[in-house]
């Protein structure tokens, strides 16, 4: 059930560290302005297929994964696209169909876990698509420099061109998206709901696209606490993520490679290192998602949450003190493990305080506490390069390390409904919470 994210991640992957070289290759200077088409369609899309796809059901299809089929064609499509714009207002406007399509996609994948997983598998259900998602990120942040230094393939381009090792780059990952993606639809059996009956009068009751948008947005106000909470650590940690992926480019080739001339070998350079760095990361995530479990044993989620996200905050700080290219990559050791626990714990608490019946609507409306802060990002990030920091992004990174670490610290006075619910007794422990308790079994596995 999780294979598909491999797939989703190449295409994420490739956005988040190629999109803001495309648009300095453009021309652009006003990057993270650019980069609002993005979460603003993530706002929309999100809740909205959440709301719908638990409406759905099929006994053919299932509920989530029709979803994922029509999310996956229309990303590999735009995939192929995105590299060959020839103008910025292209660029921004492929940007907003291929995050769209994208978010078509995941945005299921997320309530998949919580429908099929009973509470005490929800974090290893997690950290499996943690997993899937690093493993398919470092490849595809890795295939510009592959491509030049492993086949030879030009990382330069005339001014306004896109260099060749991007664009066949992007083609590989239109082709991994769609596949790993149908892996998961053709081979992930799905359960109907406990009373067809109920469904089919809920559906018809609340029948309509524009009381799906209504109930969408109005989910924001009637949110259980516990998702309150994490909505606020949601809030911080993904601000610290936007100003990485946003800035990551422009800070490391003038602060390090001490450019900003988008046509020159050293320029090129510096962004394909970015790829790496970003592949590290991803690949430390795919790691450190497989020992979340047994360190939240041993302690709890949210022990667990703020120890990785300290880690990251500190690594996204340190760039400002680095010169050496090859030392970026310990800091992003720190980053990986902050986006392995990013990328589960906060679902797997969050899936233990939510109705079955609505998941994935809620899921959807989770969406808004990571669209939010890239609305801000967007909005006050190139401010205060540009006015505060005096063009040098690097700083911009170092405000998005603190703004990680306020996410740490937030994570504490989260409720996780399981700690709450269930009284530490019991032989079995169960995954993902520092207690002992009896296990449920669902009478479906």
């Amino acid at each position: 059930m999780s294979f598909g994210f491999l797939g989703i991640q190449f295409g994420f992957a490739l956005q988040n560290a190629n999109v803001s070289r495309i648009f300095e290759t453009l021309g652009g200077t006003e990057i993270a302005l650019y980069w609002l088409a993005a979460p603003l369609t993530g706002m929309l899309v999100q809740p909205i297929i959440g709301y719908m796809s638990d409406r759905t059901w099929s006994p053919k299809w299932g509920r989530r994964r029709p979803y994922f089929m029509v999310g996956a064609i229309l990303a590999s499509l735009a995939l192929l696209v995105m590299p060959n714009v020839t103008a910025l207002w292209m660029a921004v406007g492929m940007l907003w169909i291929m995050d769209s399509s994208i978010n078509i996609s995941m945005e299921p994948f997320r309530a998949l876990v919580g429908d099929l997983l009973p509470s005490e598998q929800r974090t290893t259900g997690f950290a499996a698509q943690t997993f899937f998602i690093g493993v398919g990120a470092v490849v595809a942040s890795s295939l510009p420099w592959m491509f030049t230094n492993w086949f030879g393939i030009s990382n330069t381009a005339p001014a306004g061109q896109i260099p060749l090792s991007v664009k066949y780059a992007f083609y590989i990952g239109g082709a991994v998206f769609l596949a790993a993606v149908l892996w998961t639809v053709f081979n992930t059996k799905e359960y109907p709901p406990d009373n067809l009956e109920e469904f089919e009068e809920e559906k018809r009751r609340t029948a309509g696209f524009w009381n799906g948008i209504r109930e969408s947005f109005a989910g924001i106000f009637n949110m259980p606490k516990t998702m309150v909470q994490l909505a606020v650590v949601q809030f911080f940690s993904w601000l610290a993520l936007f100003s990485m992926w946003i800035y990551t480019t422009p800070a490391v080739t003038s602060h390090i490679y001490h450019t900003t001339d988008t046509t020159s070998k050293l320029y090129n350079e510096g962004a394909d290192w970015v790829g790496i760095c970003f592949a590290v990361y991803n690949g430390v995530s795919a790691i450190a998602a497989l020992l979340l479990p047994a360190v939240a044993r041993a302690t709890s989620r949210r022990f667990t949450h703020l120890l990785c996200l300290v880690a990251g905050g500190l690594g996204l700080i340190s760039i400002v003190f680095i010169q050496d290219p090859n030392m970026l990559l310990l800091s992003m050791v720190g980053v990986g493990i902050a986006w392995a626990s990013i990328l589960s714990v906060p679902y797997a608490m969050l899936a233990g305080a939510l109705p079955a019946n609505k998941m994935g609507y809620y899921m959807g409306v989770f969406n808004f506490f990571i669209v939010l802060p890239q609305i801000v990002a967007g909005l006050i990030l190139g401010f205060f390069t540009k006015n505060v920091f005096h063009g040098e992004a690097v700083y911009t990174l170092v405000l998005g390390g603190c703004s990680m670490i306020i996410a740490g610290l937030l994570t504490l006075r989260v409720n996780d409904d399981d700690d709450i619910r269930l009284p530490a007794a019991g032989p079995v422990a169960l995954e993902g919470a520092g207690y002992d308790a009896p296990v449920e079994t669902d009478p479906r596995l």
